[in-house]
């Protein structure tokens, strides 16, 4: 039985690049969210980590749920599988790197090999569907 690392992400896309955040000491680029905590919603849990890590908030009546993607969970052993539950929504305040966030980027379709393994899944449906 593999572990899987449950997962939320906030996508936000401008003029075809999507947001990224790279933590102190990482090399991959990963769209952020995070692990919900004990009693938490998705909505909850991504407002909270989103704020942590971005210091924006979302706005919880404008979340859409974009879907959820699986894949091996990148810099982990074989058999961890990362479970990323993707969300949409607007936000009130000025994009600002926070906590363990060490950078911010917008990063076109052609640059998604500075991701994560899941992230990349993403980056395809969202090329798919004419978002990226």
């Amino acid at each position: 039985m593999s572990k899987i690392i449950d997962k939320l992400a906030w996508i936000e896309i401008i003029d075809k690049k999507i947001l990224v955040a790279r933590s102190k000491g990482k090399e991959a680029f990963y769209i952020p969210g995070g692990k919900r905590e004990s009693g938490e919603n998705d909505q909850q849990a991504l407002i909270r980590e989103i704020e942590e890590e971005l210091s924006v908030t979302l706005k919880e009546e404008s979340l859409k749920y974009y879907g959820t993607f699986s894949a091996q969970a990148h810099g982990h052993a074989e058999g961890i599988v990362v479970q990323m539950t993707c969300y949409q929504g607007n936000h009130d305040g000025e994009l600002q790197a926070a906590a363990e966030i060490e950078e911010m980027a917008w990063l076109p379709f052609e640059e998604m090999d500075k991701t994560s393994h899941v992230d990349k899944i993403i980056f395809h449906d969202l090329r798919k569907k004419g978002l990226l």
